[in-house]
């Protein structure tokens, strides 16, 4: 599959080939849940925690008589039915990070790919460089590729004036070839690859 190369200026700069099983695959959308499913779960904390029962320190008498009171026997005042008494089954601390399959992280890694490329949402450049780190410059440059809501993916490395330049810019993100991954690919609008990515990306999921 062939698909035009542009500049940041948003001229025509030749064309590329992309790989049919990387870029050209029917996506699945099962696939897509399950791995955002994943990717959510890994990056919760799990700090929530709340005292139960052995935690909180309260009397260990019994409290009033066992028979003759007229109401339930307790023999603890850490019990959640008193005011101050531990909670019952409270979150505790954990991670809730889950296992998937690596070869079943890397099919969807490519079919979020494929996603973007149905649905012609996918722009690739000649590369991703500025001149200067300005932010105006890049709301010009990012207007004139019709991308204002975007993931920009480099190469191994992110120009630092690139990135400098983005960081007040809201839905935008820049990420290395390394850094590509489903949640991000899918939560913006429009990709844009440069063709150092595109030959990265094809290296790394062939």
């Amino acid at each position: 599959m062939k698909l035009d190369v542009q500049t940041l200026d948003a001229k025509k700069a030749g064309s590329v080939t992309l790989d049919d099983g990387v870029f050209g695959l029917e996506p699945r959308k099962d696939l897509l849940h399950r791995m955002v499913r994943y990717q959510l779960a890994k990056r919760q904390a799990g700090t929530h925690f709340v005292q139960e029962r052995g935690d909180v320190t309260k009397t260990t008498h019994r409290i009033g008589r066992q028979k003759g009171g007229g109401t339930a026997r307790h023999g603890n005042g850490s019990v959640s039915q008193f005011r101050g008494g531990g909670k019952a089954h409270g979150p505790r601390v954990r991670s809730h990070a889950h296992a998937l399959p690596k070869k079943v992280r890397a099919a969807a890694l490519r079919h979020a790919l494929s996603a973007k490329v149905a649905s012609g949402e996918l722009i690739v450049v000649e590369d991703a460089k500025m001149k200067a780190p300005k932010t105006a410059d890049l709301r010009k440059t990012l207007g004139k590729l019709k991308a204002d809501n975007c993931l920009i993916i480099d190469g191994n490395s992110v120009d630092e004036n690139l990135s400098k330049a983005a960081r007040n810019i809201p839905n935008l993100d820049v990420l290395p070839s390394q850094g590509a991954n489903v949640y991000d690919i899918l939560r913006r609008h429009t990709l844009v690859l440069t063709k150092q990515a595109v030959q990265d990306l094809e290296a790394r999921l062939k």
